[in-house]
């Protein structure tokens, strides 16, 4: 958990807490946590949240990563997570993870407008990011992991040359098939990052073999040989190492020797800024309106060519339904009426692929694209409203969201379809003021009558859209 106070403008970093919890050692290849595993993260996640409670924290951002992203979605682990924790917790993507990394290493760094690449060994993943200045160009997530690549071949805790080699050749052959998109250039200042680089780099700092806090892999070579002499974990005992380390640190020193060799290397520079960091800076940048997620909906509006004229009518009619009824439908969160809004600027970008069935077009692709700055709850958020623009409602799209977000979701999913049917003609002028009536479970939507006498198309759609709403227990009546 990393803690930072805004002074003045300027993000302060005032408390870092680390609590080793090993949870990729207890994922089983069926997706499965231990009991250990999850008790040690429980027990973690509620000493966090009573510090947070403590602090009176005014915004909160937890993210899952590599090993959630593996887990079985149906064990009821998040919710008891998010019980303990008493915030939400953000899956969040490969890529998105090597995104928040870059950022935490930019904003750790001096500015410089050259090219970095950044590299990061998590417990589960290994995320590589070729960018410059502040901007990543190139991102990519490995299943490497110093958790994983230690229970791999060092799980009977002994420390052998043969299984130091099998782990450093499974790393390069993980890493060969990414390599020409990570390395060339001979201006590249490379960056490394989190525990197992940070703790390398102290290691040999005590032991003298680099003067310059930059790992190189000549230094890598002679570390290996001094843990390789240590035989197994349990001896593994060396100045600037700390025990829990140690635990998990031959695997990932056969990965960061691999990343150095296959990347050609020549010298890897330790920031303190990582995941953490980025998170907070990004979340920073929602609280200004810098928000990376904003920029990717501009970029997917471009790149599917969205009528933009018809995008923006859909959202201004949306958002002023979901103004008249916000209160009374309990959907006062600032999270709602930005999905909302999202995905009326968005709807219709299934019709790059075909006009028949467009929405299921739309859908898919909002679930599964690279989505820079969304959590993956938020992306199928915004995916089940797209999908949900017309015709029958996805049920099943919407029992994957997290139960708070569900009814919510199925209201918003009401006013995007109202907002979308209003403005069926793409007609410039502006629809006039409607007003709309709810309750728990009804709809009602009163209209100047001239208008509505003008537009028997919308009549008749409205009336099939009774039928549409009582299949999900809405009633609807217009007037």
């Amino acid at each position: 958990m990393i803690v930072g106070e805004l002074r003045h403008g300027q993000l302060i970093i005032i408390d870092r807490i680390r609590e080793t919890v090993r949870l990729a050692e207890g994922l089983s290849n069926s997706g499965d946590l231990s009991p250990d595993a999850r008790a040690r993260a429980i027990d973690c996640l509620s000493r966090f949240g009573e510090r947070l409670r403590d602090m009176r924290a005014g915004s909160v951002r937890a993210a899952g990563t590599s090993t959630i992203r593996r887990a079985r979605e149906d064990t009821g682990f998040m919710a008891e997570a998010e019980s303990a924790l008493g915030h939400p917790i953000d899956v969040i993507s490969g890529l998105e993870e090597a995104r928040l990394i870059y950022n935490g290493v930019a904003q750790s760094l001096p500015p410089q407008d050259g090219l970095r690449l950044v590299l990061d060994i998590g417990g589960g993943s290994t995320e590589l990011i070729l960018g410059q200045g502040a901007e990543p160009r190139a991102l990519e997530s490995v299943h490497l992991g110093c958790v994983s690549m230690t229970e791999r071949f060092f799980s009977d805790g002994e420390i052998t040359e043969k299984a130091f080699g099998k782990a450093r050749v499974a790393a390069r052959l993980e890493l060969r098939p990414v390599k020409a998109f990570f390395r060339g250039a001979e201006q590249i200042e490379s960056i490394g990052t989190s525990g197992t680089i940070r703790s390398t780099e102290r290691v040999a700092s005590e032991l003298g073999i680099i003067d310059s806090h930059a790992l190189t892999p000549d230094a890598l070579e002679k570390i290996i040989a001094r843990v390789i002499a240590c035989r197994s974990i349990n001896e593994l005992s060396l100045p600037g190492l700390s025990e829990r380390r140690a635990q998990v640190w031959p695997g990932g020193l056969a990965i960061l020797a691999e990343l150095l060799s296959v990347l050609r290397v020549a010298e890897l520079k330790v920031s303190d800024g990582a995941l953490r960091e980025g998170l907070l800076y990004d979340l920073l940048g929602r609280l200004t309106h810098e928000d990376a997620r904003e920029r990717s909906v501009q970029a997917m509006a471009t790149r599917y060519n969205v009528d933009t004229g018809q995008s923006r009518r859909v959202a201004g009619t949306a958002v002023l339904l979901l103004e008249q009824c916000r209160e009374k439908w309990h959907i006062e969160s600032a999270l709602f009426g930005t999905m909302l809004e999202w995905s009326a600027r968005l709807h219709e970008i299934g019709l790059d692929i075909s006009h028949d069935g467009f929405e299921r077009h739309g859908a898919y692709i909002a679930a599964n694209a690279d989505l820079p700055g969304f959590p993956r709850a938020e992306q199928r958020f915004l995916a089940f409203l797209i999908g949900s623009q017309r015709h029958e409602i996805d049920d099943r799209a919407q029992n994957i969201l997290p139960q708070v977000w569900r009814e919510p979701s199925l209201r918003l999913a009401v006013l995007l379809r109202l907002a979308v049917l209003m403005n069926r003609s793409r007609s410039a002028v502006e629809v006039p003021a409607v007003t709309i009536s709810v309750s728990e479970d009804s709809v009602h939507l009163s209209f100047d009558s001239s208008w509505l006498a003008a537009n028997p198309l919308t009549a008749a759609d409205l009336e099939r859209e009774v039928g549409c709403l009582k299949a999900v227990g809405y009633s609807l009546t217009f007037s």
